[in-house]
C-alpha cells in the first residue's frame, strides 16, 4: 500500500486580478490534481473548478487498487469534466469557449497513474534528480519535437502559451496516461505554467532538494515565480511518498 503526504499552494501572481487555477491535495485518497483555466471574464476559474470538483467526486471512494482500474477512472474523470464544461458553456453564453488544463496523480497499490492534458506539468523528484513526467500539449513543444526550436527558444517564444489540447474545448478529448512504480522518498510536483514559465527546472530542483519542509518548499516555489515577475497565476501541489509496499 502507498501512503503519501501532500500540500498545495496557489497565488494570483503579480499581474492578474483573479486566480483561474484550482488544485486538489487529498493524501487520504492518494490523490493530487491541478487545473489552469482559460476563457473570458471568470470563465477560466469556472472550468478549472469543474475539473477539480469532478476529480473529488469520482475519486471520493479512494484510489482503485490496480493500475488498469486507475487508468480507466482517470480517463473517465477527464472525459466527464470535459462533458460538464462543454454543457455549461453551451447553456451560458458568457462561458463560451472556456476550458482548462488538467493534471492528476492517483496512487494505487502498485504505483502511480498520471493523467495529463494541456501545458501544466507534473515532475518527479527522485534520488536528487528532477524529471518532467508529462509533455506539454503546446505549439512550442511541437516545434521543439520537430527540431525547429530549442528548449531555450521555446521558453521565450511569443506563442509559448498557445496550447493544442485542453479540457472543454472539443467534444472529444485525448488524455495522456502515464504509469510507473512509486518509491519512498519520491516527491511529485504538479504545477501550472505560472511556475514553469518563470522558474528554471534547475532552480525547481534546487528547492526540492533542500532541507525545507514540504510546505516551505511549496511556498518558496510560489514566491520564486512571483519574484521573477509573476506574469500568471502560480499553483503548485507537492506529494511525498512515505510508504510503498
Amino acid at each position: 500500500m502507498i501512503r503519501i503526504e501532500s500540500c498545495g499552494r496557489t497565488d494570483v501572481g503579480m499581474r492578474r486580478v483573479n486566480n483561474e487555477d484550482a488544485f486538489v491535495s487529498s493524501p487520504e485518497l492518494g490523490l493530487l490534481a491541478l487545473a489552469d483555466g482559460m476563457g473570458g471574464a471568470a470563465s477560466g476559474e469556472v472550468a478549472s473548478g469543474i475539473f477539480a470538483d469532478t476529480v473529488r467526486e469520482l475519486l471520493s471512494a479512494g484510489p482503485p487498487p490496480t493500475e488498469e482500474e486507475a487508468e480507466e477512472l482517470v480517463r473517465k474523470t477527464f472525459l466527464l469534466a470535459n462533458q460538464r464544461i462543454r454543457e455549461l458553456a453551451a447553456r451560458v453564453p458568457k462561458h463560451k469557449d472556456m476550458g482548462c488544463t488538467g493534471e492528476m496523480v492517483v496512487f494505487t497499490d502498485e504505483g502511480y497513474v498520471v493523467g495529463h492534458v494541456g501545458d501544466s506539468r507534473i515532475y518527479l523528484f527522485r534520488e536528487g534528480r528532477l524529471r518532467q513526467v508529462t509533455k506539454d500539449h503546446s505549439f512550442v513543444q511541437e516545434q521543439v519535437d520537430q527540431g525547429m526550436l530549442t528548449p531555450e527558444q521555446a521558453r521565450v517564444h511569443a506563442y509559448r502559451h498557445m496550447i493544442l489540447r485542453a479540457i472543454g474545448i472539443n467534444d472529444s478529448l485525448a488524455v495522456d496516461l502515464i504509469s510507473g512504480k512509486a518509491y519512498p522518498g519520491d516527491l511529485f510536483l504538479l504545477c501550472s505554467d505560472g511556475l514553469s514559465d518563470m522558474v528554471e527546472d534547475s532552480h525547481i530542483e534546487e528547492t526540492l532538494a533542500s532541507d525545507l519542509s514540504m510546505e516551505e518548499k511549496a511556498d518558496r516555489l510560489v514566491r520564486n515565480a512571483c519574484d521573477a515577475g509573476g506574469h500568471d497565476n502560480v499553483t503548485v501541489v507537492l506529494g511525498l511518498v512515505l510508504q510503498a509496499e
